[in-house]
C-alpha cells in the first residue's frame, strides 16, 4: 500500500513536473496547491533531492524543480526512494529480503510465491511507468481509460 509520504511525494513531483522547463516552486506553494502539510513535504523533497529526482536552488528565483525531464523520472524509482521496496511482504522483496519467523521453507511457500508474483508485476508497471505517463494518466478523458478503471 502507498503511504501519505508516497502520495505526496508523487503529487508534488505531478506539481513540478507541469511547471514551465527552468521554472522552479518553494515547499510553500507546492504544499498549499497539494494540500500536505509544508513540514512533512520539507522531509519528503530533501529525500527525493537527495537521490537525484530533484534539485533545488536558493534565495530568489530559488526553488525545487525536476533534475531530469518527467519522461526520465520512473515512478518505481520514487516509490522505493520514499516508501521502501515494492513488495506486499518481506520475504517477497528483492532489496529487503527476509526470511518469515513462521516459515519452515520459503522455496515452497505458497504465500512468498504468490506475492513474490504480486511483487513482479507491480514492478512491471511502475519501472516502465515515468512521470511523464503518470501525469498522462491522471488526466485521460473518461471515453479513454481502461474499462476496470471505470467501474472500480
Amino acid at each position: 500500500m502507498l503511504t501519505k509520504k508516497g502520495k505526496y511525494g508523487l503529487k508534488a513531483l505531478v506539481d513540478l513536473a507541469n511547471l514551465d522547463p527552468g521554472e522552479t516552486a518553494f515547499i510553500t506553494e507546492i504544499a498549499t496547491r497539494n494540500n500536505i502539510p509544508k513540514k512533512f513535504l520539507d522531509t519528503i523533497l530533501l529525500e527525493l533531492r537527495n537521490a537525484g529526482i530533484l534539485r533545488s536552488k536558493k534565495g530568489p528565483g530559488g526553488g525545487y524543480s525536476l533534475s531530469r525531464p518527467a519522461s526520465e523520472i520512473r515512478i518505481g524509482q520514487v516509490i522505493r526512494t520514499l516508501d521502501g521496496p515494492l513488495a506486499p511482504i518481506r520475504c517477497a522483496s528483492r532489496t529487503a529480503y527476509e526470511v518469515c519467523d513462521d516459515c519452515n521453507d520459503p522455496e515452497t511457500c505458497e504465500v512468498r510465491r504468490s506475492m513474490t508474483t504480486v511483487r513482479d508485476a507491480i514492478a512491471d508497471i511502475l519501472d516502465t511507468m515515468t512521470l511523464e505517463d503518470f501525469c498522462r494518466n491522471g488526466n485521460l478523458p473518461l471515453s479513454e481509460e481502461p474499462a476496470a478503471k471505470r467501474a472500480g
